[in-house]
């Protein structure tokens, strides 16, 4: 495949971080592998690429095993989280056989060590892919038991410099009560690290979360079922709910 030339991005950010959730590749039902599903998360990305964006994922593997769960049915805690880490793989490995189909150079890079079917995790390899064009999926989580790939999305986008973790959820931002259940739900067009957490609004896991805040890592959470709303949130549009100090 031709590799695409670095274009200067012509948006707000020029290098970012997008958290995905396992459940939004598996369309409508949220489970297994929607291709409808990944095709749309792939075109989404591979528009905010054309603008010149510098784009690293980490993806959940809640669509085909979540450690935490397993282990609340019987499985060693430690062996669940390694079997959900090799759940994020798997999509890892869909998302960037869709991406690529859309014509968007990628590498996966996982945390376990897979060589037969992605590269190690090597920091300075991520960020040489990055200026070269590449969209870089980072899978497997941290490679730890016991840590979310929230977390992961917290650690790896400060390890390569990112300016804002993206993360695409089926929900508009962040509500002061669940929407689905109380329709006067507030939702915040911004919020503190600090309210956030007095309010315990779960943004993130706590361990991410704190990650972020000690970095000054800004967070903004938004719809990505809504077609165009990740070019939307790159261009600097008032999309979703920024987290920050």
């Amino acid at each position: 495949m031709k590799e695409q030339a670095p274009k200067k991005s012509q948006s707000k950010y020029q290098r970012v971080l997008v958290k995905l959730s396992g459940e939004s590749l598996g369309g409508t039902e949220g489970s297994g592998i929607s291709p409808q599903a990944v095709h749309g998360l792939a075109r989404q990305i591979a528009e905010i690429r054309g603008l010149g964006v510098e784009i690293v994922i980490v993806i959940g593997g809640g669509n085909i095993f979540r450690g935490y769960q397993g282990s609340q049915q019987g499985i060693e805690r430690a062996t669940g989280d390694y079997m959900g880490m090799l759940a994020t793989v798997i999509n890892s490995l869909a998302l960037q056989d869709a991406l690529e189909k859309n014509g968007v150079d990628t590498r996966v890079q996982t945390a376990i060590s897979i060589s037969q079917v992605a590269e190690p995790f090597i920091r300075r390899k991520a960020v040489r892919h990055l200026e070269q064009g590449r969209v870089v999926i980072f899978g497997a989580g941290t490679g730890n038991p016991y840590f979310s790939t929230d977390t992961a999305a917290a650690l790896r986008a400060n390890e390569i410099g990112a300016e804002v973790i993206l993360k695409a959820t089926k929900v508009d931002g962040i509500y002061d009560n669940d929407p689905i259940l109380n329709k006067k739900a507030k939702r915040y067009q911004a919020i503190s690290y600090s309210k956030a957490l007095q309010k315990r609004l779960k943004v993130m896991d706590s361990t991410a979360f704190s990650l972020c805040m000690d970095n000054e890592m800004p967070i903004i959470v938004f719809d990505i079922f809504k077609p165009h709303n990740l070019k939307k949130v790159i261009s600097g549009q008032k999309v979703g709910t920024l987290v920050t100090f």
